[in-house]
């Protein structure tokens, strides 16, 4: 089969896979002939370039700037997605006949080049649904007007129509779809969960990492890793670090950016929090034995969600064997997942500082319920969150129709 994907971002660095590249290299191994359409912002400097990349045909597409920008000028480049992305497909790929289209939320704003390659080839659409916008937005109050909101929602409406598959990451995700889109069949929308290239587990000295981190071998800690920004709500962890401020030996490692690192970083010098330390971006490799010598992984939900999130680097906790620590909002099914479908963690409401401190003394002097919690997450994760489970998640249900 002729597959195209509609990815925002596609790394050039062969060691810097990502969700998306991964299922894009299993799609290449598996046999398809594999295109894929990405985004290059202008402020790069660079033009739009089709190349081949490790056997798979790559189009990089020039688009306005979309990431670490104002919410105005984010807005008008995904507004202006589709139109490029159709006129830049026809143009390079005028002769290839695509069976299908691989692609995901955010955005919510490809369905022009969408109807244009269901109109040409018939070609069959899967939407990949993880943040589902422009709830989420509303939620972290990021969209007040409420007609710009049901402008947004429209085209949301719009591309749900033109996806003949929907893949969402939990039966919450689903329930919240049918519930608001009550026009999308059920027959299209099914569970696709996050994923990950299933590798062995990095054979690591702990106390050497420790060692190089500025840790000793007798510390506890407790590791985040990814983006700081609000939907994560990470205040709320620096209240459970507050508490443990005196204990010399537990720690609260973040690892990462955001835009709401700096507040953070200025709660922790406020609150004279000694025990929080803050790591910038480190190559993946680095960063998955360090998480490794860790001891607990954080996930942080905000409570202002409306919309069920599934955080995708429980992948990365469940990957290496470390036990989860969650505080959610009240609509996410993660803790159904996290503590009775994996097993591998505990969760607590977020802003329930008493349970989420209670949870987290549990893990702290239970070392063989971390261990327990920690082989199930890997377990889990083998049966569960493969790539190839996902590939084959998204080729049964193109069969069945």
């Amino acid at each position: 089969m002729n597959i195209l994907f509609l990815l925002l971002d596609y790394s050039k660095n062969k060691n810097h896979m990502g969700l998306y590249k991964e299922l894009v290299y299993e799609f290449r191994d598996q046999g398809h002939e594999v295109y894929v359409a990405t985004a290059t912002e202008k402020k790069w400097g660079l033009e739009t370039t089709l190349n081949k990349e490790d056997g798979i045909n790559v189009l990089r597409l020039k688009t306005g700037n979309m990431f670490e920008v104002g919410f105005i000028e984010k807005g008008i480049t995904n507004l202006t997605l589709g139109s490029i992305f159709k006129k830049e497909i026809s143009r390079e790929f005028s002769n290839v006949k695509f069976d299908l289209v691989i692609h995901h939320t955010p955005p919510i704003t490809f369905t022009p080049v969408i109807d244009y390659l269901k109109k040409k080839y018939k070609t069959k659409s899967y939407l990949i649904l993880r943040d589902i916008f422009p709830q989420n937005a509303k939620d972290l109050g990021i969209i007040k007007n409420p007609i710009l909101f049901e402008f947004f929602r429209q085209k949301e409406r719009k591309l749900y129509g033109k996806s003949d598959y929907i893949g969402c990451m939990s039966e919450g995700n689903i329930n919240f779809l049918r519930k608001h889109n009550p026009e999308v069949s059920e027959d299209k929308v099914h569970i696709l969960r996050n994923w990950g290239k299933i590798k062995n587990k990095p054979i690591i000295d702990k106390k050497i990492i420790r060692e190089k981190y500025g840790f000793k071998e007798l510390d506890f800690i407790t590791i985040f890793g990814g983006n700081m920004g609000k939907p994560q709500g990470l205040e709320f962890l620096m209240k459970l670090a507050k508490e443990y401020k005196y204990k010399e030996n537990i720690k609260f490692l973040m690892v990462g950016k955001g835009n709401e690192k700096k507040r953070l970083e200025e709660i922790v010098e406020k609150q004279k929090l000694s025990n929080v330390i803050f790591l910038n971006f480190i190559p993946r490799e680095d960063y998955e034995k360090l998480t490794a010598a860790c001891d607990l992984g954080i996930v942080s939900l905000h409570s202002c969600f409306t919309i069920p999130n599934i955080p995708s680097k429980t992948i990365d906790y469940c990957k290496l064997g470390l036990p989860i620590l969650a505080c959610t909002d009240r609509n996410t099914d993660y803790p159904e997942i996290l503590e009775n479908e994996a097993k591998c963690g505990l969760s607590s409401i977020y802003g329930d500082l008493k349970t989420y401190k209670i949870n987290f003394e549990e893990l702290l002097n239970n070392k063989e319920l971390r261990e327990s919690l920690g082989e199930n997450g890997r377990e889990y994760y083998e049966e569960k969150l493969g790539v190839d489970i996902a590939y084959e998640t998204i080729m049964n249900e193109i069969k069945k129709y």
